[in-house]
């Protein structure tokens, strides 16, 4: 079989151009239709619609209650008086405010040391009036401890340095001083301090040695006139193991020469004490006994009886 020319492959088929003709009048047809045809716009509209109603197509709803947002937890609790959580662990909180006794808060508690503190306040006086002079000059120094009361004698102007020996200004204060002690109740302690600073001489070994001779040279001089019981002193020297401040400059060692006379008045002031509680319960037995005694006497109707 021979084959056809190339020309004749590239050409079109022959079917194309009675499909093209067919097509043709197609469109022809459906023209002429519209063309002849006529649109009812009214009826146009209600035909689109029912349609939008009927597939539900952005259909308005009218709105009789404004929506309220609702939220599970409304759905399912009711609301109820809050509780305080409990949380399993422990926790410390501090106040400014100091903590007060209870037994200050009692009205006889608080009578009795009111009256001790006055008896405090009475001796000490008296000791600040006899000692004046000395505490102007920076010599002597009186401070409250407790139910002590302490007198601290400088070295300055009482003790040459590195010497026992008192000077006569000093211990004619002491004399004074002793007339005062002699009346006021409490046990007497001398102690004597010394700084850091080692002494070895001929009259003193070492600090122990100065200050316990400080010590006994006050106690002598309160022992003189007889005036002072023996047994209520006490002499006792500490070198330099109880300084007031650290030894590190000239003018602290010069604070730690010193020696104490500590005045305790913790025994007297007990039994003061003793004696003013038994006081004042007697007291307030007394005025219930008197309150009794007055409710016998009212009678029933609560006329006096006579």
């Amino acid at each position: 079989m021979d084959e056809l020319p190339e020309e004749e492959k590239r050409a079109i088929p022959a079917w194309v151009v009675t499909f093209a003709d067919l097509m043709s009048l197609l469109m022809c047809f459906f023209v002429l239709l519209l063309s002849f045809s006529e649109i009812d716009a009214q009826k146009f509209k209600q035909i689109a619609g029912e349609l939008s109603k009927a597939f539900g197509v952005q259909r308005e709803v009218p709105a009789l209650e404004v929506p309220m947002g609702t939220s599970p937890i409304f759905d399912k609790f009711s609301p109820a008086p809050p509780e305080p959580t409990v949380v399993n662990e422990i926790r410390q909180t501090t106040t400014d405010q100091q903590p007060q006794l209870q037994t200050l808060n009692d009205p006889t508690e608080q009578a009795v040391q009111d009256a001790l503190q006055e008896q405090m306040d009475a001796n000490l006086a008296e000791i600040l009036e006899v000692l004046e002079p000395a505490i102007m000059d920076g010599r002597i120094n009186v401070s409250e401890d407790q139910r002590r009361i302490v007198i601290r004698v400088e070295e300055k102007g009482s003790f040459p340095s590195g010497s026992a020996q008192l000077t006569w200004e000093f211990e004619g204060l002491l004399l004074d001083m002793a007339e005062v002690l002699a009346d006021m109740p409490g046990d007497l302690a001398v102690e004597g301090h010394t700084d850091n600073i080692p002494i070895r001489t001929e009259r003193f070994f070492s600090n122990w040695d100065l200050s316990a001779a400080r010590a006994a040279a006050v106690a002598n001089v309160l022992l003189a006139r007889e005036q002072v019981s023996p047994e209520r002193l006490r002499v006792t020297g500490l070198a330099d193991t109880r300084p007031r401040v650290a030894n590190t400059t000239a003018d602290n060692r010069a604070k730690n020469r010193r020696v104490e006379i500590i005045i305790d008045l913790s025994g007297p002031l007990e039994e003061q004490e003793i004696r003013l509680r038994e006081l004042i319960e007697a007291e307030q037995q007394s005025q219930e006994a008197i309150i009794d005694l007055r409710s016998e006497q009212t009678s029933p109707s609560g006329d006096l009886v006579w």
